[in-house]
């Protein structure tokens, strides 16, 4: 109850903003309640005064007393249910955003470690679930929860002894109701979970395509999204035997309740101790109240199975985001470029340590090539820089500046970055080269183009810059794909440049071209290049040496070709001990 409790507190502070409309849509749901629990009251005039008196006046004011009451009720639910939508999609789009604008800010080892189907599911299905709740589970709750109320009083007016006798046989359908709801929270949890497995299956095996048709593993992936689909299915039928259940014993109790108050009413008024009038109206109370009933029980399942999905998304929420921003930040200005590690130690696992105890210094406008076995750390230095991660120990600086002091926003729009898989967004080719750089005209993304070596293939297209690229730049070769992304690096005019094996996907024409642009763009700025092809470090100001998170050498191509240690040793691995003191 302690989790379920806190879920729903937490809910009612996100509807605290449109209480007004709470407010309203509460009114609403009395009077649609009153309009509801009066006619069974009317019967009894219609029997005892009308029926027995044989008024005709008093027929058809009773008759067009009723009509008008169902009017009444039906204005007063138009209007409950109409603000009460309002308010739960208000609710459920707040959410929505800010568990979406969460997500993007938790670190990137958080998200590495889950699927993304399964983060999704969290914005769309968990959503989707606490929507249906807000805007019509809560709605039948309140509404038939007050009819069944006021009809309980009015039970207690007619005959308090009969009433007292129900009141022996009721609590059956609230143990049922207690025992169910319990039972079906714990379902709705594994649905949820059967549901969120079923998406982050389906998409990646779909986002896999390629992968799977090459391998022939269609019939595979199948039997997976099989397993899953089942394991869902059963899941939900198990959530439907109890509902079902649930359903059927509260109608169970309840009639056995209507037929044991029939026979004790039919013996008061044979012996004159209630009126025929008021035998039927308590009847027709109990009758009326059948409905509530079912409405309630079924409103506090589905209520149930949005309390866990409430649970999902809060429990997402609640994880910390992966940096901790400074309170007042500081503002780094136009970055001159200088970087500097003193005795960084950082590790994913702390069981495995990838960066240990690196002191390293890079001054404005230096050329630094990272090179090094797979695992070295490489890659994890220069994620440093754009503040990807925070060291478990030690400090990076850019100019001067502890990172975790200075706005993060700013520093990365003065870092361009090109990943080793560059990823587009599905657009058009303007759009994905000035992509985050919204200051960025038709000249700006030009020259940008022509820096990649991209601008020649872009012109050549029909539609130019305007051509849409399909989703993760689909309809271009993989080379076309990577000068993009250096494109999409240099619009930025970064006073920090990071290129992670930027030209792997290039063949050596093409890759010589775009060595010679980039020769020209690292000018002036400071640039970490990431490479295991040493073909393209070798006019590096400094080529840096990695094994085991330490920098084991340094130095300029020909000086660490000249020492003979582990740059050569890789260098003649790929080129041949011919080329050795090339």
């Amino acid at each position: 109850m302690g989790k379920a409790g806190g879920s729903y507190r937490r809910l009612l502070a996100h509807a605290w903003p449109y209480r007004r409309k709470v407010y309203g849509a509460f009114g609403a749901m009395l009077g649609a309640a009153i309009c509801g629990m009066i006619p069974p009251w009317l019967l009894k005039d219609v029997v005892d005064d009308v029926l027995i008196g044989r008024e005709l006046g008093m027929l058809n004011l009773l008759a067009g007393g009723i009509v008008g009451l169902y009017l009444g009720k039906a204005a007063f639910s138009y209007a409950q249910r109409y603000l009460m939508t309002e308010v739960g999609q208000r609710l459920v789009l707040d959410l929505r955003i800010r568990l979406f604008d969460h997500l993007q800010r938790l670190s990137l080892a958080f998200i590495a470690e889950r699927r993304v189907g399964d983060l999704l599911s969290r914005i769309t299905n968990d959503v989707a679930v606490l929507q249906e709740v807000a805007t019509t589970a809560l709605v039948d709750l309140v509404v038939q929860g007050l009819s069944f109320l006021g009809m309980a009083g009015f039970l207690l007016y007619i005959n308090w002894r009969l009433t007292l006798v129900t009141w022996t046989i009721l609590p059956l359908a609230a143990w049922f109701i207690d025992r169910s709801s319990k039972r079906l929270r714990g379902v709705g949890h594994e649905i949820q979970s059967c549901l969120a497995s079923l998406a982050a299956g389906a998409q990646e095996a779909l986002g896999s395509l390629r992968i799977v048709q090459a391998f022939v593993t269609e019939e595979e992936e199948l039997d997976k999204f099989r397993q899953r689909s089942e394991a869902n299915f059963r899941a939900l039928m198990r959530g439907t035997h109890i509902l079902a259940l649930l359903e059927g014993g509260v109608e169970v109790a309840l009639v056995a309740a209507l037929a044991f108050i029939l026979w004790l009413g039919g013996r008061d008024v044979i012996e004159g101790r209630l009126s025929p009038g008021e035998l039927i109206a308590f009847l027709g109370y109990l009758g009326f109240m059948v409905q509530p009933l079912r409405v309630v029980s079924r409103s506090v399942s589905r209520i149930s199975q949005g309390l866990a999905s409430a649970d999902r998304i809060f429990d997402m929420l609640d994880q910390p985001a992966g940096l901790v921003l400074p309170a007042s930040p500081l503002s780094p200005g136009r970055l001159r470029g200088e970087i500097s590690l003193e005795d960084v130690h950082f590790a994913y696992d702390p069981a495995r340590p990838v960066l240990r105890g690196l002191s390293l210094g890079i001054v404005p406008g230096e050329v630094v090539a990272l090179v090094g076995a797979t695992g070295a750390g490489k890659s994890t230095l220069a994620d440093l820089v754009p503040r990807f991660y925070d060291p478990q120990r030690g400090v990076v600086r850019v100019d001067g500046h502890d990172l975790r002091t200075l706005n993060l926003p700013e520093l990365r729009r003065q870092i361009g970055i090109v990943p080793q898989d560059p990823v587009l967004l599905k657009g058009t080719l303007f759009y994905n080269i000035a992509y985050g750089c919204a200051w960025a005209d038709e000249g700006r993304v030009r020259d940008a183009a022509c820096q990649a070596g991209i601008a020649d293939f872009i012109e050549t297209l029909p539609r130019g810059y305007d051509t849409e690229v399909g989703e993760r730049g689909a309809t271009l070769s993989g080379g076309q794909r990577q000068r993009v992304a250096i494109a999409r690096a240099l619009v930025r005019d970064p006073r920090i440049l990071i290129m992670d094996e930027a030209t792997a996907s290039l063949d050596a024409d093409v890759e010589a071209q775009i060595q010679a642009a980039l020769r020209r763009v690292f000018r002036g700025r400071t640039v970490l290049v990431i490479a295991h092809r040493l073909s393209t470090v070798r006019d590096a100001h400094r080529i840096l040496v990695l094994d085991q998170g330490r920098v084991t050498e340094q130095g300029t191509h020909e000086e660490l070709l000249a020492r003979r240690g582990v740059y050569h040793r890789l260098y003649s691995l790929q080129f041949g001990a011919a080329g050795g003191g090339k």
